[in-house]
Parts: C-alpha cells; sequence; structure tokens
C-alpha cells in the first residue's frame, strides 16, 4: 500500500461533497448516532461505483455521453429534492432526540442514493484505481479490491469524524431557532450548488 494512495484518497475524502454534507446535517439534526448511521450509508453506497470500475461498467459511462447524461440528471434531481427536504421542518434535518430503527434505516437509504447517483464517482475509480495498480501486478483484480477496501474504510472514519464534530456543537444549534432554520437554508443551498456543479459536469 503506497503512501501516495492513503494521501489521495485522504485528500479525496475528506473534500466537501455530497456524502460529508449530509454526514454534517445528520450529525447537527439528529446527534453521534445517525451520523454514524449516515456515515455508513455513504460507505455503502461507494460499492457499486467500485465494482463498476472492477467490471468495467464505469467506462461506458465514460464512452456513452447518453448513459452519462441520464444518470447525471438523475443525480441532479436528487440533490434538489435533498435541498427541498432540508428546508422542511419535518424533511432531512429534522430535529429529533432519539433516532429509532425507522429512521436510521431512511438516513442509511438516502446516504446510499446520494452516492450512487453520481457518476463522477464512477468514473473518479475508472481513473484512480488503475494508477495504483502496476502492470506487473500478478493479482490486478484483487490488488484493486484491496485498494477500494481501504478506501471505503477511510472514507468510513473520516466521514465518523465529520459527524461526530457536528453532534458535539448540536445543543448549540437546536437550542437556537433562528440558527436553526438558518442552518436548514445554508445545506439546502449546499445541496442546490452541488447539483448545479453535477449538472454541468462532463465526463
Amino acid at each position: 500500500m503506497s503512501i501516495e494512495f492513503l494521501i489521495t484518497s485522504l485528500i479525496v475524502v475528506a473534500s466537501p461533497g455530497t456524502g460529508v454534507l449530509y454526514t454534517l446535517g445528520m450529525g447537527l439534526s439528529r446527534g453521534s448516532r445517525a451520523s454514524v448511521v449516515a456515515a455508513f450509508g455513504c460507505t455503502l453506497g461507494i460499492v457499486p461505483h467500485m465494482a463498476a470500475a472492477i467490471l468495467g461498467l464505469a467506462a461506458i459511462l465514460h464512452t456513452s455521453a447518453v448513459a452519462f447524461q441520464i444518470f447525471k440528471y438523475l443525480g441532479v434531481v436528487y440533490l434538489l429534492y435533498m435541498a427541498w427536504n432540508a428546508l422542511r421542518e419535518h424533511g432531512a434535518l429534522r430535529v429529533e432526540q432519539n433516532v429509532d430503527a425507522r429512521s436510521a434505516l431512511q438516513a442509511t437509504v438516502t446516504a446510499i442514493l446520494i452516492n450512487i447517483l453520481n457518476p463522477k464517482l464512477s468514473i473518479f475509480f475508472l481513473a484512480f484505481l488503475p494508477q495504483f495498480v502496476t502492470a506487473s501486478e500478478p493479482h490486478p483484480l484483487s490488488r484493486m479490491l484491496l485498494l477500494s477496501v481501504v478506501f471505503m474504510l477511510m472514507t468510513f472514519v473520516v466521514f465518523v469524524g465529520y459527524g461526530l464534530f457536528a453532534a458535539s456543537i448540536r445543543t448549540h444549534i437546536i437550542s437556537r431557532p433562528r440558527v436553526l432554520t438558518w442552518m436548514r437554508r445554508t445545506f439546502a443551498g449546499a445541496f442546490v450548488a452541488l447539483g448545479a456543479r453535477l449538472a454541468f459536469a462532463d465526463r
């Protein structure tokens, strides 16, 4: 495992994106347990992209303009839905004292969808993983699987860190209704911005 791979992965994972944003939102609105659930869901959402890259399916997104555009706009629509949901008092960022099994399942599914509906993630894996598999590698598939698992573990750990930090300042947020309102607006605006960035993304 090269240090270059670990450093590059850490930069990619720690960079703010939809997964980080959602995990932070869960930590602020529902606490530490919900943030861990969201981090787990975001990590699971990487699996289809990892599988696509390893099986070569990601190349279809890279070469087919139609497939990429369809997938991309599904992601844009979902991000806009997340923005609308964030603004609602009883939406994704509703404040809850306890996270029951149903809420945990909803948070997990939402987190998985957030990462699945991002075609850039598949293309990232297609371009990223092969760089760290040498031509002389006797078992390239096993090597790519190992690198992918390390990337996923890193994602989970970093996202949990983000979420627990958000949960630690949660009481300062939910005790102030005006701050809570601006928090929802900020997250909604961020989802819209990420949706716009995805909408104008090229392959």
